[in-house]
């Protein structure tokens, strides 16, 4: 009987309980993706205005205008779950809500993945031409990619049934 207890998943919540412990948890997790997404495309805004952009090679440039539009998609994407709660709170579909809540945030960190791989290609293409930039960029999006998705989506297969 404790055996059937211990493996026992899952809690005893109503759909719209689950959807207000899911929304919580959600705005949590966000709460830590805004920031980092807000403080990067804050810094990214303020390159233009420096002396040293007017410095920066065609390549260079490029590479800055794609952060910027990386960073303010992400900055959106991860922004929106906060819209999108205020527009349709109160309208009885926030297990929906939840949904599309969460899917914008897994855009927004790919796209803040995006974001910060190539933030981080600009900055070293500036300080430094040698040619493992882009391997080390590679090495850095890929430990991202291992952090962000490749471990949670382990860890998920490995440990639960869904």
């Amino acid at each position: 009987m404790v055996q059937d207890a211990e493996r026992r998943t899952g809690r005893d919540e109503t759909e719209d309980e689950r959807a207000d412990r899911m929304w919580v948890e959600l705005m949590q997790e966000i709460r830590v993706a805004q920031m980092g997404v807000q403080i990067l495309f804050g810094f990214l805004l303020t390159v233009v205005f420096t002396p040293k952009y007017a410095d920066l090679g065609d390549t260079e440039k490029t590479i800055y205008l794609v952060t910027v539009v990386l960073g303010a998609t992400a900055t959106g994407a991860l922004i929106g779950p906060v819209s999108l709660h205020r527009l349709v709170s109160g309208r009885r579909i926030k297990p929906r809500a939840v949904q599309w809540a969460a899917r914008l945030t897994f855009v927004g960190l790919v796209l803040l993945l995006a974001t910060t791989g190539a933030s981080l290609l600009l900055i070293l293409r500036v300080a430094t031409h040698d040619p493992y930039v882009p391997w080390l960029v590679g090495a850095v999006v890929t430990w991202y990619l291992v952090c962000w998705f490749l471990l949670p989506l382990w860890i998920r297969r490995r440990y639960t049934t869904e």
